[in-house]
């Protein structure tokens, strides 16, 4: 018997292989392709991808619907990666079905001399999961990309949805946002729906190419259809088509799109004949959560967590922070994965005024770029020198709790991963 499921999931190989759905096919033939009797809604993007899980989640169940959710990554445990009904699958749930598989894992890695990953091992559980406890939807969140990524084993979905097009991952999925976006097209399947926020006409021009050549019905959504945009401390407000006066209970502008792209989603599975309501489309977006987003972990001394990784990410923060946040003092505690693009990312958080930056080796220093090369950057786009320094992730947070003005906000941004040290560090503090 597995004695701790998280130590278990912490030691399994999460290296890289040739890309490829082998591994995976080879688990639903063992299986009889289960996964083929299964209602799927298949989100992929360079980000939002999580917000729209979230929120499509939310509002199926406010019609009550029985809803599989997978996503990543995971903010403390593995279980917040596979949820029903927005609860967690238990470590008993988690530690049978990885007992189950444990020979068929076995029986692959030995004829195939390869190993099977973390992410298939993952994905394997949740569909298994899902289908075990008969869910009306699943909400399948990519890992990462879409042609290759262990999701897209799947054959049939309901609705394949493509958030955004930016630049992460450039060494695997490639080095332009047009083969990015080829690579993200690749959920894209036979004879279904797809939902896409508009792009430049290049790369809108490949989703509507995959989409002709697949009889696929391809929705576009233009910004000009989102209307009559405003916010307050808690909520965002805007029209889209017939819907009037939407509230968001996420902050940014980004999240607007996001809900646009999720109204449309829902707007499709109502002509496909599944009954989804206003009402449950207004409970959804007004009382969505998404931990990690924008999220407030401490009110005195305010603090924010933001797991924002890419260049795109941090463009949408500093929009958010402008919205709500432009006049207090900031600290921004920073913690960047050695495979992020650390350079584009601190050049565009340097830009913020009346800051203070607290740069940190995150939780691992085999994982994470060092706070010593984030300073060596970091000095080359901020002149005020003596408002950046390198500190532990400990320490900073330290620092935070013992010096944080009344009228200051702190950020802590650049990864998801750090979240769980940073919430436990607070909750011991305060």
């Amino acid at each position: 018997m597995i004695e701790n499921i998280q130590e278990y999931l912490d030691d399994f190989f999460k290296g890289n292989k040739e890309p490829s759905l082998h591994a995976m096919q080879y688990f639903m033939n063992e299986y009889d392709n289960f996964e083929r009797n299964m209602k799927f809604i298949h989100i992929a993007g360079t980000n939002g991808k999580g917000s729209c899980t979230e929120m499509l989640t939310n509002i199926l169940l406010k019609e009550g619907y029985k809803v599989g959710k997978f996503l990543s990554p995971h903010l403390i445990e593995y279980n917040e990666r596979i949820s029903i009904n927005n609860v967690n699958i238990s470590n008993e749930d988690l530690r049978n079905l990885i007992e189950e598989l444990e020979p068929k894992i076995e029986k692959y890695q030995k004829e195939n001399k390869t190993s099977i990953t973390l992410f298939e091992l993952e994905t394997t559980i949740a569909l298994l999961y899902f289908y075990r406890n008969n869910v009306d939807f699943v909400v399948l969140e990519t890992g990462l990309g879409g042609k290759y990524d262990c999701t897209n084993i799947i054959t049939k979905p309901l609705l394949s949805i493509i958030t955004s097009i930016g630049y992460d991952h450039i060494q695997i999925l490639g080095n332009t946002l047009e083969e990015i976006a080829t690579q993200k097209a690749g959920i894209i399947k036979e004879n279904s729906n797809t939902v896409i926020f508009e792009n430049n006409k290049e790369i809108n021009q490949i989703f509507i190419d995959t989409c002709g050549r697949k009889n696929n019905k391809l929705s576009i959504i233009r910004k000009e259809k989102i209307k009559n945009f405003h916010y307050d401390k808690n909520y965002q407000y805007f029209d889209y088509k017939e819907l009037k006066n939407i509230a968001v209970n996420l902050k940014g502008i980004c999240q607007i799109q996001n809900s646009a792209i999720c109204i449309e989603s829902i707007n499709i599975l109502n002509k496909l004949g599944y009954k989804i309501k206003e009402e449950s489309i207004r409970k959804g977006l007004s009382t969505v959560v998404h931990k990690g987003r924008m999220e407030e972990i401490s009110k005195k001394p305010l603090i924010i967590y933001d797991g924002g990784h890419n260049e795109q990410a941090i463009r949408n923060l500093k929009t958010t922070i402008n919205m709500y946040y432009k006049e207090e003092n900031k600290i921004f505690i920073i913690s960047i994965l050695k495979r992020k693009d650390y350079s584009k990312m601190l050049e565009l958080l340097m830009e913020e005024e009346n800051s203070t930056f607290l740069l940190t080796s995150g939780n691992s220093e085999e994982r994470y770029t060092s706070g010593e090369e984030l300073y060596k950057v970091a000095k080359k786009f901020k002149k005020e020198e003596q408002n950046i320094a390198v500190k532990s992730l400990e320490s900073a947070i330290e620092y935070v709790l013992d010096n944080a003005l009344p009228d200051s906000v702190t950020f802590v941004v650049g990864s998801f991963y750090v979240y769980g040290d940073v919430v436990q560090k607070i909750n011991k503090i305060l």
